[in-house]
């Protein structure tokens, strides 16, 4: 199946404000720690300067390339997409993943690539599990081989279920999982829900995580969404709150990150030494902060119900702007491709927003985007 690439911007944005936080019937409407500004008043630099890529996405979830090539995951379908970042041409189906059980949040979610291996996360009938893809070049395309399982068991519900796969500076693959709706499970070591995890790009258990013959190395998380490594090797993840915070997180191994005891930052602040606190806190309906990047030394972070593109600089964490408020609707990725451009991917068809023509888009927008410039 293709779907043809568009090379002009229309009939962007939505303002429905639908949440992914399943089991939060209402936000809080306490203002976030940090905000400044919107990109409502640049619509001119909008026009000029965003693309689409791609478009008619269905529920797409994940970006990731595996050389120039983009490969892009839809959730329920449980398909992979194939775009050529470098020349224009017709979106390709590579592969349709088998035994994804798509439900509620559940489904075909993040992809990573490393050297020839595909990895993807995906809700399967009876867990969330890590699968590995050989992959290779065919006459038409990209080409997925037969999957091996890396790692099952993973507890799966129809919310809260992780997702996102990313490898680090250090070679390893790192993967959010959720709580599952299990809140207790977040505080059980013995457990991978609620949890980062950290492995070998074989699934198998390295040497120096932080708790012996555990994947698990930081635990204490609601949702995970994003995951993204600054130049210093500093590891940021992006998390689904409740009904009061929203947050962004410097992950340490080991590290304990509060919940269910604690949502954002904690009462005591830097003096409990129980939880590490998040460096910033949103309101739900101005974040649910999805994927992250970091282009230009500026951490880029894609906003479900607040449909913005937060943008934070590492040199100050404590700051943050967002740019192109309500514009694209609903985004759930951000991404650098090989040649340092920058896309985001938005998700207005997964049930919970307002699709426009054309949805889902996958945009190219400027690349040096950073705190303070829009």
């Amino acid at each position: 199946m293709a779907m043809t690439l568009m090379l002009a911007l229309s009939g962007c944005g939505s303002d429905q404000g639908d949440t992914p936080h399943a089991d939060s019937p209402s936000a809080s409407s306490a203002a976030p720690s940090s905000q400044n500004g919107n990109g409502a008043d640049d619509d001119s630099r909008l026009d000029a300067e965003s693309e689409v890529v791609a478009q008619n996405l269905e529920a797409p979830w994940s970006i990731a390339f595996y050389e120039e090539t983009a490969l892009v995951s839809e959730r329920d379908s449980a398909r992979i997409l194939e775009i050529d970042s470098q020349r224009p041409a017709d979106v390709r189906e590579a592969a349709t993943v088998a035994g994804v059980s798509a439900s509620g949040e559940g489904g075909l979610l993040g992809l990573s690539v490393r050297g020839d291996s595909l990895y993807a996360y995906f809700t399967a009938e009876s867990d969330n599990r890590i699968q590995r893809f050989p992959i290779t070049r065919g006459s038409d395309g990209i080409e997925l081989g037969s999957p091996e399982t890396i790692v099952d068991g993973i507890a799966k519900a129809g919310f809260h279920n992780g997702g996102r796969l990313a490898f680090g500076p250090d070679g390893m693959l790192y993967a959010t999982v959720g709580d599952a709706g299990d809140q207790s499970a977040a505080q059980d070591r013995e457990s991978l829900s609620g949890s980062i995890l950290r492995m070998k790009p074989d699934g198998s258990v390295p040497e120096d995580n932080p708790f012996d013959d555990s994947l698990v190395y930081s635990y204490g998380h609601r949702n995970p969404q994003g995951l993204a490594w600054d130049e210093d090797g500093t590891m940021y993840a992006s998390e689904f709150g409740q009904d009061t915070w929203d947050e962004l997180n410097i992950i340490e191994g080991g590290g304990n990150y509060g919940w269910p005891e604690i949502e954002g930052i904690s009462e005591g602040g830097a003096d409990d030494d129980d939880f590490i606190d998040p460096i910033q806190q949103w309101s739900p309906d101005q974040a649910s902060p999805s994927g992250i990047a970091i282009s230009h030394d500026t951490i880029l972070i894609a906003n479900l119900r607040g449909q913005v593109l937060r943008t934070v600089p590492s040199a100050d964490v404590a700051k943050s702007e967002v740019s192109y408020s309500g514009e694209f609707g609903r985004l759930r990725d951000v991404v650098t491709t090989p040649s340092g451009e920058v896309w985001i991917l938005t998700n207005n068809t997964d049930g919970r927003g307002d699709p426009a023509d054309g949805d889902d888009r996958i945009l190219r927008i400027p690349s040096d985007l950073s705190a303070g410039s829009r």
